[in-house]
Parts: structure tokens; sequence; C-alpha cells
């Protein structure tokens, strides 16, 4: 990780955890906002108004929080306006790297090696780990921001007047719904799962697999309609999809989340056909990164093992990547 923007040790995947064990997430520094007119967000400075091109996003396609905004972006038409570099998904000693690997890139803007070197560009004095997604503004020279939920809101809404959109994915009618369930969601599903494959005792590991697979029980009897909320997809779909996807891939086996798969869920696995066929979101969505990502992690695989299957997430992806292409 960085102190005081020097790299001082080995990555680990647990910066801290509490008394009980539990792990503890890292809370994100960089909160500005992109707006339409560049007025202040909900937090930070302004001076960050939407334009074409001026933007650029870093995502690991094994990071579930990177690809909520690899998600809003296709679905917004942002692709066209916003580029993207994909880092390496095998997690090194310095922590995410660039280029290496299939899907991946150089940084195409500073020609560094490493994602740390964007986090001391920003800050020379950052402590902390050097995490994605980020959204860089090229025109300042700046972080805007480094937290997912930030980035995919800000997607819904900052570039409508120069890519209109017919999805609005956080509509002001659902935005109480949506905030109630957003907050269950994260802390018993999107965080529930790391939070039992980083649990450094058995009662905080426990307390974790209860909480995943309640929510499990709970989205499983919730989808009566196509999403979460009826016929809208929202922030929300996304925000569960992309745990989802990788829950049989890697949390089942490298989190040992494993009283069951999301195969055993009918309503849920037709729930995952359904947003992967939405046109965009395929392309978000890549096996070999998200299998190698996690199980690089050495701390949970010392070996480097990489397992064989599971070989019903690959002929998913298969369907629905023909079903697209037809």
């Amino acid at each position: 990780m960085l102190i005081d923007g020097k790299w001082t040790e080995d990555w680990k995947p647990v910066q801290k955890a509490d008394e009980n064990g539990r792990f503890v997430r890292q809370v994100s520094s960089f909160r500005n906002w992109i707006t339409p007119d560049g007025r202040p967000g909900p937090t930070g400075e302004g001076g960050f108004a939407a334009e074409a091109g001026r933007y650029h996003l870093y995502v690991a396609l094994i990071c579930p929080w990177a690809s909520r905004t690899l998600m809003a972006r296709k679905l917004k038409g942002l692709d066209r306006i916003i580029p993207v570099t994909v880092v390496n998904p095998v997690l090194t000693r310095q922590g995410w790297r660039f280029g290496g690997y299939p899907g991946t890139g150089a940084d195409p803007l500073f020609g560094v090696d490493y994602m740390h070197e964007i986090y001391t560009r920003a800050d020379t004095h950052f402590t902390g780990r050097a995490t994605v997604p980020v959204l860089w503004d090229t025109k300042r020279d700046r972080m805007v921001n480094n937290e997912s939920a930030d980035i995919l809101r800000m997607l819904d809404t900052a570039f409508e007047e120069i890519a209109p959109s017919d999805y609005r994915l956080y509509p002001q009618d659902l935005a109480g719904e949506i905030e109630s369930l957003n907050t269950r969601l994260y802390e018993m599903l999107n965080n529930g799962v790391y939070k039992a494959g980083f649990a450094s005792t058995q009662g905080a590991y426990d307390e974790a697999v209860s909480g995943v697979f309640a929510m499990l029980d709970e989205l499983e009897t919730r989808l009566g309609g196509a999403y979460l909320f009826g016929d809208r997809l929202t922030e929300t779909d996304i925000r569960a999809f992309v745990t989802l996807i990788r829950f049989d891939a890697a949390y089942h086996g490298i989190f040992k989340t494993n009283r069951r798969q999301i195969a055993d869920y009918p309503r849920l696995s037709a729930y995952l056909e359904r947003v992967l066929a939405v046109p965009g979101v395929r392309e978000t969505v890549d096996l070999d990164h998200i299998v190698d990502g996690y199980y690089s992690i050495k701390a949970l695989n010392p070996a480097g093992l990489r397992p064989a299957g599971p070989d019903h997430v690959r002929a998913l992806l298969g369907r629905v990547t023909d079903r697209v292409a037809a």
C-alpha cells in the first residue's frame, strides 16, 4: 500500500479488520462529481463540467465495483465520449498493473506501470490502497472520483445534454425504495461476500455467510418481474448483477460462500440471463478476468491454482453472446 505517497509493502487484500475479525473496507478518498454545468455535486468541489472526451475511466474487469461503472457507461451510451482503460486482473505485489493480459492496455495518459502511480499523481502524499474504478479529468489533470457508487450515479445524469438516454437508473419516484434496498444489498451481499472471504474469525465468517444467503433468498422471492423494481432496470439491478455474475465462478469457492450457488436459484438464474442480454451488458463481463483475478489472491490461494469450472457460467455467457450476435 501507499503511505505518504510511497509504496511501502506488498499488496494485501485486507487493510483493516475490527476487533471481532470482520473485514473493514477502505473508504474512498476522492469524491468530486461531474455535473452538467460544473457546479459542485453532493460531495467535493466544483469545476468538473460534463464534456465529451474530457474524462477517462480506469477499471478492472475482475472488480464488481468497477464493473458497475462500466455497465452504466454502456447503458447510458457514454462509451463514445468516455474512454476506458482495463488493468491486469492478476494482482501483483504492487497492486493493479497495466497491460500484460488479454483485453488490458497500457496507461494511455501517463505511461505508468501501476495504478498506485495514478494515485500519487493525484495526491503526492496519498495513504491507502490504490483501488479501481478511477475517473480522471484530463483537462484539469485531477482525479475526479474513485467511489463506484458516486460514479454510477453521476453517469446517470451528468451527460444527458450531450448523450441523451432512454435509461434513468435512479428515477426519483423510486429513490426512497432504491436507497433502502441498496443499503441492505451492500451490507449483506455486495460487501457481504468480501466479509465472508476475508473474515479472520469463525464468528465473523458465519455472520457474513448468513447475511449473504439471507439476501439471496430475499432477492429470489422478490423477483416477480423482469427486474428488482418491476419492468424498470435501475442502478440496484446493476449493483446486484455485478455480484451475482461473479458468485458461482469466484465467491462460492475462493470466498467460501458455498451453501448454494446462484444456479440453485431459478429466478435469480433467469434474472442473470435477462440482465446479461440487455444491449451492452455482456461486453462488461469477462470470465477469464474474474477467475484469474480472484484466484490470484495469494492470501486465499497461495499455490495460485485455477479452478476448472464452473461450466454452467461459461455456458450462460456463451448463450447470451450468441443471442446478442444474432
